[in-house]
């Protein structure tokens, strides 16, 4: 188990340093793109790249305690600091969303006041461009390996890459129209970043409410539990089945139930068939995940 857990490990640090290098040229290039090309779109967007990059190093903190095996201290283990990293991540694309819908409305507002806004320069549209083309690759490589390895931290960092990307999708059409119908559709710049941030609100808003279902030990879903209620039912000599709990602990499962069976059966029988129950579990739901079956008769 630790050395299945250290692999992971790898493979996580591995995808998120990838995604760090690259939120790292854009969040520069960005920056640079939307000053010099005078576009509040483009600057939006790049507040957005520096959350990703932010949050690439709590990825790689949390992810390296959640990693180590269980001690006194935590006897389920360390993996609940991946959902608190799952949580911050979601704060923090929170966080730049809100920004960048204030900023958008302040400049919409001081537009329509009689305010001129400067036309963004086609540098700013060209960085949009960009961005949209790398981000949307991190999203499909990151997305990707976080199945393999069932990270929802991983998931949630997928999903800042392709809300970076969506962001610039809205930035590229409001600055190519800002540009292309001239200075009175300036607006529309800052009217796309407003789109955007409220895209970015919703993504935020669906990681977090995961987040907190872990943190709070929420069940799994209903038809995971129904799943490990026939795994369990399967067995002839399994008479019922009561008090299951079920939660996550970062990226493993935990299942406790009470399996009745025939209480004339030898001890060592009984003892048996909870044991390859806990294997058919561990079959299907991973080597890691945590299994307590208390056996008692049927009555």
């Amino acid at each position: 188990m630790f050395s299945h857990d250290m692999n992971r490990e790898r493979e996580i640090y591995k995808v998120t340093l990838v995604g760090s290098v690259g939120n790292a040229i854009l969040l520069t290039f960005k920056f640079v793109a939307g000053i010099v090309g005078n576009s509040s779109a483009m600057i939006a967007d790049a507040v957005h790249s520096l959350s990703d990059f932010v949050t690439d190093i709590l990825v790689l903190v949390f992810v390296s305690i959640s990693a180590k095996p269980q001690d006194q201290s935590h006897d389920y283990g360390h993996g609940k600091f991946e959902t608190i990293a799952s949580f911050l991540i979601a704060l923090a694309l929170m966080a730049a969303a809100t920004g960048i819908v204030v900023s958008g409305f302040q400049k919409s507002l001081s537009w329509l006041d009689g305010n001129e806004l400067k036309a963004p320069g086609w540098i700013a549209l060209w960085a949009a461009l960009l961005s949209i083309a790398i981000k949307e690759l991190l999203y499909q490589y990151t997305m990707h390996r976080a199945r393999k390895l069932d990270s929802q931290v991983m998931v949630a960092n997928a999903w800042h890459h392709r809300s970076d990307s969506l962001s610039s999708i809205g930035a590229a059409i409001g600055i190519g129209l800002a540009i292309w119908l001239g200075q009175r559709w300036t607006v529309l710049d800052p009217l796309a970043s407003i789109v955007v941030g409220l895209m970015l609100v919703k993504v935020a808003y669906e990681l977090l409410k995961t987040s907190m279902g872990e943190l709070t030990e929420c069940s799994l879903p209903e038809e995971t539990e129904n799943e490990i209620i026939e795994i369990i039912l399967s067995f002839n000599d399994v008479g019922q089945l009561h008090n299951l709990r079920t939660r996550r602990i970062g990226n493993r499962i935990a299942i406790e139930a009470h399996v009745r069976m025939d209480g004339q059966l030898p001890l060592y029988v009984v003892h048996e068939r909870a044991t390859t129950i806990e294997q058919k579990l561990k079959e299907r739901f991973g080597p890691t995940t945590h299994v307590s079956l208390h056996m008692e008769p049927v009555k």
